[in-house]
C-alpha cells in the first residue's frame, strides 16, 4: 500500500481509539473514525497493529503482509471517508491469506465500512 494510506503517527492512533468506535470478531479489532478533510477525500487511511503475542517478528510481518493484501483486494470498497485501525490478535496465525481476507471483510461489514 502506498505511504498516503497508511497512519504511522502515535497521536493519530490515539485519537482514532479515543472515539470508541469499535468492532470485532474473532480475529480482528477495528477502529473507525471519519476523516478531517471530508469535503473531498481520496481514499481511506489504515493503520496496522500486531502485538508481541501474535508471534515472533517473522510472524508478526507476515500477519501485516496478509492484512496488507487484503486491504488491496478491498480498496474499491472501502468507505473513502474512514480511517482505520485494524489490530490483529493471536488466533490469526493459523488463517490463510484468503481466510484474514474474509474474516477482515466479516468485520467492516459489521462497522458498515463496506
Amino acid at each position: 500500500m502506498k505511504k498516503s494510506y497508511r497512519i504511522k503517527k502515535e497521536m493519530e492512533f490515539h485519537t482514532i481509539m479515543k472515539q470508541k468506535n469499535s468492532y470485532a470478531n474473532r480475529n480482528f479489532v477495528v477502529y473507525i473514525a471519519a476523516q478531517d478533510d471530508v469535503i473531498e477525500p481520496k481514499h481511506f487511511r489504515v493503520g496496522l497493529s500486531v502485538g508481541k503475542k501474535v508471534g515472533n517478528a517473522v510472524m508478526r510481518n507476515r500477519v501485516k503482509r496478509q492484512i496488507r493484501e487484503a486491504l488491496f483486494q478491498m480498496k474499491n470498497q472501502i468507505d473513502p471517508t474512514k480511517k482505520l485501525i485494524v489490530i490483529a490478535r493471536p488466533n490469526i496465525t493459523k488463517l490463510t491469506t484468503e481466510e484474514v481476507a474474509n474474516n477482515l471483510k466479516h468485520v467492516f461489514k459489521l462497522a458498515n465500512i463496506i
